[in-house]
């Protein structure tokens, strides 16, 4: 196949054993017997914009994102109250101009929305002891690197792999509508101001370098060339802003809204069910490694715990991959069968200590039915058409 002769006999095989896998995982997942109920999703009453001053753009873009976390920073998310959600659910809004809005949120109360956003016990995991806890792991690469380059027309141009694209500021974004990317708040933003790069920020889509290629049945064996687009409006929620306060990893994510609409295939949105509830209990995700410079990387792995607001797992990763969008496969009950959406934004690293025990973890943003409902405004500008499908 021309596919192997471009990547070698060596990354050949290991491409088709990872495609082997892949599908005969897929095959192999029946129908589930049981799955829990889809989430409510509660409705956000935007109120009136408030003009902000403009930004400084004083902040440097940190690829590589680490936080510590202790039990009760793990358990936070089992005392919120309404307000404080309403708080971090405000949301900023930058436009290309370099001016400013805050944008304050109410709740939909026609039920206990507290409740309802809560995950339920069975949800809660059990801490699991990462492979090796006396050191800590270098380069967020566990073991060997189970990372794998996308290569060639017949990838890179494919969904999933498709609604990867490249942030300027050095991050990874996700296609999540015909004019939406999601990527990670700290690609864009440090909590306190924005990155000199959201100035003029631009999103990259790839083009193989075969598509210009003026001698057919070859493939160049030149990286893939880059599209920049620039962005029309940013969106980040004030659950990451913090002030002087430090971030946080739960709400570190942020919308891009392009100038103009492309013409790939995006993913579709979902609240993040329980890993029990993911085929195969795993999740996936591609990104622009920065040790791989102009290659897209796709890697995948097992959740390995889970709390309100984070995702767990051990999945190869190096900064650049912030921002990927974390997908798995989640029973769609309309369609009947089981779907690839989004669940999560890959944020970075984060060291968690659980009764004076240190644990080492790559680190994704789950998206509760809040977020979800938050970002789905975002997207569509109104309640109606945010229903979890």
């Amino acid at each position: 196949m021309e596919w192997c002769r471009v990547l070698g006999l060596a990354h050949c095989c290991l491409t088709g054993l990872l495609l082997l896998l892949l599908l005969s995982s897929s095959l192999s997942v029946r129908t589930p017997r049981h799955l829990s109920q889809h989430p409510h999703v509660p409705s956000l009453v935007p109120h009136t914009p408030l003009p902000l001053s403009r930004s400084h753009f004083s902040a440097k873009a940190q690829l590589d994102l680490t936080t510590h976390c202790n039990a009760s920073c793990y358990h936070k998310g089992e005392d919120i109250d309404k307000e404080h959600l309403t708080e971090q659910l405000a949301f900023e809004t930058l436009y290309a101009d370099g001016s400013r809005t805050l944008t304050t949120v109410d709740l939909d109360d026609d039920d206990d929305i507290v409740n309802d956003i809560i995950p339920t016990p069975s949800i809660r995991k059990k801490h699991k002891a990462p492979p090796s806890l006396h050191k800590r792991m270098r380069r967020q690469i566990y073991g060997p690197d189970g990372r794998f380059n996308i290569r060639g027309d017949h990838f890179l141009l494919d969904y999933p792999f498709s609604t990867a694209v490249r942030i300027s500021t050095g991050c990874t974004g996700v296609l999540v509508s015909q004019q939406h990317v999601l990527t990670a708040a700290h690609c864009v933003h440090d909590g306190k101001d924005y990155v000199k790069g959201a100035r003029k920020l631009r999103v990259g889509f790839l083009i193989p370098p075969s598509t210009n290629s003026t001698k057919q049945g070859q493939t160049s064996l030149k990286k893939p060339l880059v599209r920049w687009v620039r962005v029309k409006r940013t969106r980040v929620p004030k659950g990451w802003i913090q002030g002087q306060q430090d971030v946080s990893m739960d709400y570190d994510y942020a919308l891009l809204e392009l100038r103009w609409a492309h013409r790939r295939p995006f993913m579709r949105l979902s609240v993040a069910p329980s890993s029990d509830d993911l085929a195969g209990k795993r999740i996936h995700f591609s990104g622009f490694d920065s040790d791989r410079p102009g290659e897209l990387v796709y890697r995948f792995c097992p959740i390995e715990d889970e709390s309100n607001d984070l995702i767990y797992q051990h999945c190869d990763a190096r900064p650049g991959a912030s921002g990927s969008g974390v997908y798995g496969r989640v029973w769609d009950n309309a369609l009947e069968r089981w779907e690839r959406k989004v669940i999560g934004i890959f944020s970075g690293h984060q060291w968690l200590e659980i009764n004076g025990e240190n644990r080492d973890y790559n680190v994704a943003v789950r998206f509760t039915p809040l977020k979800f409902a938050q970002i789905c405004y975002w997207v569509h500008g109104n309640r109606a058409d945010c229903s979890q499908d």
